[in-house]
């Protein structure tokens, strides 16, 4: 355990590559891309925003997996009050196919087209399931950061990929008519249900949001370093092989500040009760 926590702790911070952003308009999509200054090969992941909000909340979740060597693209669509989690997936998919097939750059950086990955955060998250599961090439891992309910619901794909998955959830939020955590994780035979107690399932958003006249949450910083060190640790693995964060992607090992769930306990309340346990022992 000594290990993960000296292994968590540094991928909450910066990694060592430098950072380039650009646009993803030059190839007709709206949108941003992060990636290290140089390298061949590289994985990639396309992230989808949450409600309400937009790509450019999620520019430190970005620059952050580009500094480990991550290519990370996010598109700046439906983002208004309406948005369908179905067109959403669909640019997902349109993001992995611009950083796969075109130098990035001024041509010295490449993505390997067998390296993708989707990922999302609420709203941003049950659309990654949906385009995992539209993709004909599927990606090699999905990450979807409290996902929230869909109309169409994503349960209805998740239940057929066969794509590693990782989902975060918090104590409540199965308790809440906005997550679907839980149910995504009961049909999704690939899939595994993590808690982030110290976490707030809003809090990776930067910034001021406008749904925040809803009531919900905005930025936390905590939550932002507890969610990207099991982003990136999660895809370095999944992604780019790296054995180092093998653990990351082990559903029978408890990560620092993020153990295991059983999506098949009794109710929500006995899960939120684990949890706590969890966190006094």
């Amino acid at each position: 355990m000594a290990r993960m926590r000296k292994l968590f702790a540094a991928l909450t911070r910066r990694g060592p590559h430098p950072v380039r952003r650009g646009d993803l308009a030059f190839a007709g999509l709206p949108g941003v891309v992060y990636t290290p200054a140089v390298g061949k090969n590289l994985p990639a992941v396309a992230f989808a925003h949450d409600w309400i909000t937009s790509a450019q909340r999620y520019h430190g979740t970005l620059e952050h997996l580009a500094s480990w060597g991550i290519v990370a693209a996010a598109p700046d669509t439906e983002t208004g009050l309406a948005p369908s989690v179905l067109n959403l997936a669909y640019d997902l998919g349109t993001a992995c196919d611009i950083v796969a097939g075109v130098r990035l750059g001024t041509g010295e950086i490449s993505v390997h087209p067998a390296k993708l990955g989707v990922a999302g955060h609420g709203f941003g998250a049950s659309a990654a399931v949906f385009a995992a599961a539209g993709m004909t090439v599927k990606p090699k891992a999905v990450f979807a950061a409290y996902p929230s309910v869909t109309r169409p619901a994503a349960e209805q794909p998740a239940a057929g990929l066969a794509v590693s998955g990782l989902i975060l959830t918090t104590p409540g939020d199965a308790m809440t008519l906005r997550s679907n955590a839980v149910e995504l994780a009961r049909v999704w035979k690939t899939g595994t249900l993590r808690s982030t107690p110290k976490a707030k399932s809003g809090g990776l958003v930067e910034g001021r949001r406008l749904a925040s006249v809803v009531g919900l949450p905005g930025a936390d910083r905590g939550s932002q370093k507890i969610v990207r060190a099991l982003l990136t640790g999660y895809l370095l693995y999944q992604l780019a092989g790296d054995k180092e964060y093998k653990d990351f992607a082990d559903p029978g090992i408890d990560l620092p500040k993020a153990p295991v769930l059983d999506p098949f306990a009794d109710d929500p309340a006995e899960l939120q009760d684990k949890v706590v346990a969890l966190l006094k022992s």
